[in-house]
């Protein structure tokens, strides 16, 4: 019990890294930034060597911070973007940069070149994309892997190795050449359940040698991959006794601390970037616009259906950064000593107060990076119905949050796409950015109708990444066991049933938004232009 396990978590725009005890209990936290590309629009690219260079740091500044022998960690997980990591034979970065730029080696999960590479794969029609709710999406790895193969073939030839952030990760820390099930069940159409890829998709497209330069182990979730490689030892500040996991996704990740210890009908929000909605059931429920069922993707041996949001907080902060007021809340924040969406919360409930239903006429579709679920449509746009010339302080709350509520009837569409084919959720359990804004939280709640559960840890993702080590280096049987101890619930925000009727109305409003651009695409699509 005098183990400690760290966690390790690799966002879009920051790495972060935990140290915890056998309690679950947080000793220490440490964040660097990690660097974005981005030379073309929906292009978006990042470095591994940069990634691992401040993985390192925050490794080292979390178990300094600790005040703890780095002697009595016992494990390490990692989990990460699925993002696209182009690795040469002698390990080099391959780049993946129309400029050729070296150190660009990872495609982003959002960038969105691929677009002509997703249509190939989807116009097979493989039984095999039935486990991805029928579509394979455009930020997967093949239709990426297939962009560099179309355009730049000669550094296809010169990669050894295609990895999931995640897993590339894990590689650099044991030297261990494997992927984890969760990675290539979610983000390579591997289908678990069958132990293969399907050959005759890969074929279709052009794909069928890409077998070779994917690792040939796959590892499960909460695998020992082996312990720290010597040059890791170094870099990290550990010892060579430090047992590795296996690599997960970071989202599933999160969700695996949500829902690990209660598995049943709980759905998992983790909240960022994007959001990511996954339920587990022990038998397979097939549903069109939601990825999955993937077998043993986050918990093993269950079947994971997965919703997601292309944009959820980056779209929240796309909205505030279009007004010229935004500067000036950051300015007032700051004089107040608080954070500037307290302060836009404090402005929405004195609307409130004004107003019973401020967005009452202002409604957003928020598809502003395409529709993930359930609509799977990478080419679906945001809108924005109900402007007047309200201009100022005042409109920019409203329309903040209007843009908080197209979020959160996003994540109703994917529930009851959801239990529309089979699945039952009774619990909703959230972690991310949005459980540190208590407006976000209600209006969560108050548009699906559900509780929100909330976990202690504030960072349940690196917790996750943590659970994994600890099981991986044996300190506890299996994940659930990890979970028990690790996983301390916290508050729970309970929908107020009077405001059902109102965000029940808006729900059909954002329903109807989406087909009237439908029939402003298919107009648009007839002209002579």
């Amino acid at each position: 019990m005098d183990q400690l396990f760290i966690g390790v978590d690799v966002g879009s725009a920051s790495v972060r890294a935990g140290v915890y005890t056998p309690q679950g209990e947080r000793l220490a936290f440490a964040v660097r930034p990690v660097q974005q590309f981005h030379p073309a629009v929906n292009y978006v690219e990042q470095s591994s060597t940069d990634i691992w260079q401040q993985l390192c740091v925050v490794v080292r500044e979390a178990v300094t911070l600790a005040q703890v022998d780095p002697a009595r960690v016992a494990s390490i997980g990692f989990d990460a973007t699925c993002s696209l990591v182009a690795v040469g034979h002698g390990g080099e970065p391959v780049s993946v940069a129309q400029g050729g730029e070296t150190q660009r080696d990872i495609i982003m999960w959002m960038d969105h070149r691929a677009g002509e590479q997703t249509q190939r794969i989807n116009a097979t029609q493989d039984p095999a994309l039935e486990y991805v709710g029928g579509n394979v999406s455009i930020e997967m790895e093949l239709p990426k892997i297939l962009w560099l193969k179309n355009h730049f073939p000669e550094r296809y030839h010169s990669v050894w190795r295609f990895f999931d952030l995640a897993d590339y990760l894990a590689w650099r820390a044991s030297g261990v050449d494997a992927a984890s099930i969760c990675t290539f069940t979610c983000k390579w159409n591997y289908l678990a359940h069958e132990s293969r890829f399907s050959q005759t998709l890969l074929d279709a497209v052009e794909l069928g040698d890409v077998t070779a330069k994917i690792p040939t182990r796959i590892a499960n979730i909460g695998e020992a991959l082996g312990t720290l490689q010597p040059e890791a030892v170094q870099q990290l500040g550990l010892t060579q006794r430090v047992v590795v996991s296996s690599g997960m996704i970071d989202a599933h990740a999160g969700g695996l601390a949500l829902v690990a210890e209660n598995p049943q009908q709980n759905l998992a929000l983790i909240s960022g970037t994007s959001n990511c909605h996954m339920i587990i059931s022990p038998q397979p429920v097939f549903i069109p616009g939601v990825w999955g069922p993937y077998f043993g993707a986050m918990y093993p041996n269950w079947w994971l259906n997965e919703g997601g949001q292309s944009a959820a907080g980056a779209l929240v902060e796309w909205t505030l950064q279009q007004s010229e007021h935004w500067r000036g809340v950051n300015d007032e924040a700051a004089a107040l000593g608080c954070s500037p969406y307290a302060l836009l919360n404090q402005r929405v409930a004195a609307l409130e107060a004004q107003e019973a239903n401020p967005t009452q006429s202002l409604h957003v579709l928020g598809d502003h990076h395409g529709n993930r679920s359930p609509r799977a449509d990478a080419q679906a746009k945001g809108m924005v119905a109900g402007l007047t010339l309200e201009s100022g302080p005042q409109q920019l709350t409203r329309l903040y949050l209007a843009t908080l509520q197209a979020i959160a009837y996003g994540t109703r569409h994917i529930i009851d796409t959801m239990e529309a084919h089979g699945q039952k959720i009774d619990t909703i359990t959230l972690c991310g950015g949005a459980s540190k804004n208590p407006l976000w939280l209600r209006e969560y709640a108050d548009a699906t109708g559900r509780a929100i559960h909330l976990v202690a840890e504030e960072d349940a993702v690196t917790l996750g990444a943590a659970l994994t080590g600890a099981v991986a280096c044996g300190a506890f049987t299996d994940l659930s066991a990890a979970a028990r101890s690790m996983v301390k619930r916290d508050r729970t925000i309970t929908p107020n049933p009077e405001k059902w009727a109102f965000h029940d109305a808006k729900y059909q409003v954002y329903l109807q938004m989406y087909q009237d651009q439908q029939r402003y695409q298919a107009l648009m699509a007839t002209s002579r232009i």
